[in-house]
């Protein structure tokens, strides 16, 4: 039987601790790797570039995620490069409107093309989420302890909507009120 030399065994156990999702998204290299992948249009080009680079570079944003970022991520919940904070889209509405939408740290901030604001926030101690528009602020919903359902009031009625195909079907018809219309 043929023996493991230091350097494969060392490279094997960084692999596999490398491979552990349970200690981090590795958000920094996931996106590296993602650029690198659509750095040009020519697919040979990013190839070659990426064979180049992603000994060093890529073992650099490992390292970084392993050691730095992900165990910010472990104590606070949050990865710093997951955070689009601050970065604006514009985004079409169902209405036709154009919408420019901000990233904030705990939500999103709406703006719609007359100037109104409207504010989507999660309250991590509560577990919510609230909508405030024309400064008059509105809970969404809240999830359960469990966090396999969400809570939402219903025309002064609390509801229980599970995170599954059944919550979904009994959302909709708690927002239609169970009523549908056949078209001809």
């Amino acid at each position: 039987m043929k023996k493991i030399s230091f350097k494969v065994a060392a490279f094997l156990l960084i692999g596999a601790l490398g491979m552990n999702s349970c200690i981090g998204s590795f958000s920094l290299f996931n996106s590296y790797a993602k650029w690198q992948c659509h750095m040009s249009d020519n697919k040979f080009v990013n190839a070659v570039v990426g064979f180049v680079l992603m000994p060093i570079v890529g073992s650099i944003t490992l390292l970084v995620d392993s050691l730095v970022l992900n165990t910010v991520e472990f104590w606070t919940g949050d990865n710093p490069m997951n955070a689009e904070i601050g970065k604006t889209k514009k985004v079409m509405g169902e209405d036709g409107q154009l919408y420019a939408v901000t990233v904030l740290k705990n939500g999103y901030e709406i703006k719609s093309e007359a100037g109104k604001t409207v504010l989507l926030t999660y309250d991590k101690s509560q577990d919510a989420w609230s909508m405030t528009s024309d400064g008059v602020t509105k809970e969404l919903f809240r999830y359960t302890s469990d966090k396999k359902a969400i809570k939402a009031v219903l025309n002064g009625e609390e509801k229980v909507f599970t995170l599954n195909e059944q919550g979904v079907y009994d959302a909709r018809m708690a927002a239609g009120e169970g009523l549908f219309f056949a078209a001809r």
